[in-house]
């Protein structure tokens, strides 16, 4: 059981995280990326006559919006009942002014880089690295480098 309450080798979970994305091909005909569920939020929070505006077909994708919903549900279920040891949510340098100001400087800048790399780094750097995109290779590069960049001006300045 240690196996499985465990934190799992990298030889293990990315090979399961990378046999998803056939999976997901074959058995649903569908493409992993969940950037695009925050439309499917903006939606549910406008009245039905606002929503033309946003050009959303919300029965294709619908489908992202309950795998965002299992990947919150999975993630409490995994920290709370099957953990050997406490999880904590944030870092202690997180509950301070400064950290928080860190984390919606982080997420702004993630959420740009997602809207202008057109996907996010699963739809990009696992699914679309997986069909040989080039435009996806190009993203991941950018992706990490923007986190490297990032990080070492947020911990250095």
């Amino acid at each position: 059981m240690q196996e499985i309450f465990g934190t799992w080798n990298w030889y293990i979970a990315g090979p399961l995280i990378g046999l998803f994305v056939p999976a997901l091909l074959i058995v649903a005909n569908k493409m992993l990326g969940i950037s695009t569920v925050l439309l499917h939020f903006c939606s549910l929070a406008l009245p039905k006559d606002k929503q033309s505006f946003l050009n959303y077909n919300w029965d294709e994708h619908v489908w992202k919006f309950y795998f965002v919903i299992g990947i919150i549900i999975g993630g409490y279920v995994a920290a709370h009942f099957l953990s050997s040891s406490p999880v904590h949510f944030l870092p202690e340098q997180y509950h301070t002014a400064k950290g928080i100001a860190k984390l919606f400087a982080g997420g702004i800048l993630v959420g740009f880089g997602t809207r202008y790399a057109n996907g996010c780094t699963s739809g990009h750097s696992i699914f679309g690295l997986s069909l040989l995109q080039s435009s996806s290779l190009k993203a991941t590069l950018a992706f990490f480098a923007g986190g490297l960049l990032y990080t070492f001006f947020a911990y250095n300045f």
